[in-house]
């Protein structure tokens, strides 16, 4: 667990190295291990036999976060306190061995482990692009609880600190030293070591400033007039983006406020206490299901075809400079592909190159990467206006106009000068893979890969297997969209795919309130207040209203004779067809975009005039996040979607469902499946038959299955 040298300068290094692990990992029995350890460093003390301490790992990382194991199944309050008073203790004693500690850090240090790192004086990392550090719970809704808050606080006072804690980033070194939660970098592990016993033998006492009379805060604490507006501004600005439905920034913005006031002891215990309630509430259990085990399942390849070997794409063809296009190429180079990227014209691809030379630059001066990788990165890109290039291509994705005809022109201008082995993969978000593929030499190497825009920022992938699609395709899609850093979900060619038609739902239902006579501005602010990223009417905008209604021609398509139209089909009609107003790629839509601000049309009150005036907002804002749920599982019991992981973080990623929920089947499962069924049919009753209970839903009430 902890190995120990002894130099002759009497400075000790404490190699950390969990041998049953591939990496090191903060859990509750570590204090134990360590115990021994800070006694006999302190007996060293003692004898005048030590002058400083080093801290690294014998791992690929240095140590990161705690078990979420043992989080996510405590149930007492109690228990869960003391193991965080006990860490707590832990790090504490880090700091007084009464000699400077230095952290050595030449891996990944995250939450609990970054903690550590903090908990000795001095930090200094290897300059290696791969390591990440910092605190990222609150992306899976939670917030640090053993000191790193209040460590934060009295490094970088409470602005900084609560930026850090609440953006949930991983940093890079340089980035990290950029904003102050590391001392410095070295180029290797020997230059580490070597910065690490100079600071040592130079800085002969070990204190931290909040152990040192006289040292303050920076910037001040909240009993300050100037801190008292600063809170008051992150307060304000945390319940517009979050509408209180997430606790864990807002128990970051308390545990700083409070910890400010008080001894740093008595923070630490506050630091704790809040830790102790935010692992009990639902918001947190369900997103550490979600972005913890639901992700790592799909990780895996919960549904990746078994008994292909992986597949590492080397260059990858793009067809189409525009923004999608431009976004794929940027994803790959960033991890190292090399790319083709293809358009009519040179000049024109050559438009898409400069987008990744821009994304590059911004890179470089965020100190994400250094200004050789980016020109390293940068090269891997070759323009180009003849198909004749993807020759040495293992993968092809065309991401042209959403057209059948310029699509399939794509395919086959290029698929003749590729391998039989490689891929051809089309970026559509609404043709038939299986329709498409008929222009195909080798359906079976046809597949869709479906990105959402702005590509670099949204990590969802929808894979599209159409009826000629072959495992093996599939397995290898899948192996590059992990390559790519994103998350693959798998699903079936029909209409919609499964996150559009879903979020299609939430489109239509909110147009519908609109047609009910509900007020425009009420539809949208409780589709906010729900956790939806933006209201329905903002949604139908912005991907416009001719392919909701698209969509809803393909339903009534495939459904045929058992097609029940959506109430809303008549308002989209008329104003796409009547006012001529299709969204706001046609500047004119449900919002009027005249004016510098986008802003609700005026013309919405003639049109659709507003006669509800009794609101129930509950049921509101229940009929928008139902009609998904209900979506979603038809899709379940149709095949499109294959599992609950892929359908949690698709929903999540791929139209923004309320994470607090922890996903589309995740809110049945809180929500209960009795009291679920009960609602839906009031709703149908009240609504019409479109809140119907899938049949998959009453077989699993019966059986007392859940959404696992």
């Amino acid at each position: 667990m902890i190995k120990y040298k002894k130099d002759t300068d009497n400075i000790v290094t404490l190699t950390l190295d969990m041998g049953d692990r591939q990496l090191n990992l903060v859990n509750h029995q570590m204090y134990q291990y360590f115990k021994p350890v800070l006694t006999h460093l302190q007996k060293e003390k003692a004898k005048g036999l030590l002058k400083g301490i080093i801290f690294t790992s014998a791992k690929k990382n240095f140590l990161e976060g705690g078990e979420l194991d043992y989080l996510q199944t405590s149930v007492d309050a109690k228990e869960i306190y003391e193991h965080s008073l006990t860490l707590n203790k832990f790090f504490r004693a880090l700091e007084h061995p009464g000699v400077p500690v230095v952290a050595a850090i030449n891996g990944s240090a995250l939450g609990t482990g970054f903690e550590f790192a903090l908990a000795c004086h001095h930090r200094i990392v290897i300059d290696d692009s791969s390591i990440r550090l910092g605190h990222p719970e609150v992306t899976v809704g939670l917030m640090p609880g053993n000191g790193g808050i209040t460590r934060l606080l009295w490094l970088l006072g409470l602005e900084k600190a609560y930026t850090i804690l609440t953006n949930g980033k991983k940093y890079r070194p340089k980035e990290a030293l950029k904003v102050g939660i590391i001392d410095e970098i070295a180029k290797d592990q020997k230059t580490m070591m070597e910065k690490a016993k100079k600071w040592l033998l130079e800085n002969k006492e070990g204190r931290r400033p909040w152990d040192v009379e006289g040292e303050s805060i920076p910037e001040g604490t909240a009993k300050e007039p100037k801190i008292a507006k600063v809170i008051q501004k992150l307060a304000a600005k945390l319940s517009k983006e979050t509408y209180n439905n997430y606790p864990a920034p807002q128990f970051i913005l308390n545990t700083l406020v409070e910890a400010s006031k008080v001894n740093f002891d008595i923070a630490t215990k506050i630091e704790s206490r809040y830790f102790t309630e935010l692992v009990l509430r639902p918001e947190t259990r369900n997103m550490i299901n979600t972005f913890w085990y639901d992700y790592n399942a799909i990780k895996k390849g919960i549904n990746r075809p078994k008994g292909f070997g992986k597949f590492r794409a080397k260059q990858v063809g793009v067809i189409g400079a525009g923004r999608m296009g431009s976004g794929i190429t940027f994803n790959c180079i960033k991890k190292g592909l090399k790319v083709v990227l293809k358009d009519v014209s040179k000049p024109i691809a050559e438009l898409g190159k400069q987008y990744s030379k821009d994304q590059l630059t911004t890179l470089v001066e965020q100190g994400t990467i250094s200004a050789e990788e980016k020109d390293q990165l940068y090269a891997n890109i070759v323009t180009s206006a003849k198909p004749e290039d993807f020759e040495n291509c293992d993968l092809i994705i065309e991401a042209v106009y959403e057209n059948e005809m310029v699509k399939s022109k794509a395919l086959k201008d290029s698929e003749q000068y590729i391998d039989e082995y490689a891929i051809f993969a089309t970026n559509t978000l609404s043709i038939p893979i299986t329709k498409l593929a008929e222009s195909s030499f080798r359906p079976e190497n046809y597949v869709g890969l479906h990105f959402f825009y702005p590509v670099e920022k949204v990590p969802l992938v929808e894979i599209v297997k159409g009826k000629q699609t072959s495992d093996e395709t599939i397995a290898r899609a899948f192996d590059f969209v992990r390559t790519l850093g994103k998350i693959p979900i798998i699903v079936k060619d029909d209409w919609g795919f499964f996150v559009a038609r879903v979020q299609n739902t939430y489109i239509l239902e909110g147009i519908t309130l609109l047609q009910e006579g509900y007020p425009p501005a009420l539809i949208e602010n409780l589709g906010l207040q729900a956790g939806m990223p933006k209201g329905a009417l903002a949604f139908a905008d912005d991907l416009s209203l001719r392919m909701v209604l698209k969509f809803e021609n393909q339903a009534a398509a495939h459904y045929g004779s058992q097609y029940e139209p959506h109430p809303a089909v008549s308002t989209l009609n008329k104003m796409v067809e009547g006012l001529d107003r299709s969204g706001k790629f046609k500047q004119a839509g449900f919002y009027d975009y005249t004016t510098e601000n986008k802003k609700l049309w005026d013309g919405l009150k003639e049109h659709f005039p507003i006669n509800q005036t009794d609101f129930d907002i509950e049921s509101i804002k229940e009929r928008m996040l139902f009609a998904q749920v209900i979506e979603a599982i038809w899709c379940l019991q149709e095949k499109v979607i294959a599992s609950v992981p892929e359908a949690n973080l698709g929903s999540i990623h791929g139209w923004g469902f309320p994470a607090f929920t922890g996903g589309i089947f995740q809110y049945v499962n809180n929500y209960g499946f009795d009291k679920f069924i009960e609602r839906c049919e009031e709703f149908k009753n009240n609504y019409g038959p479109r809140f119907r209970v899938p049949k998959i839903l009453k077989e699993m009430k019966k059986t007392g299955k859940t959404f696992v």
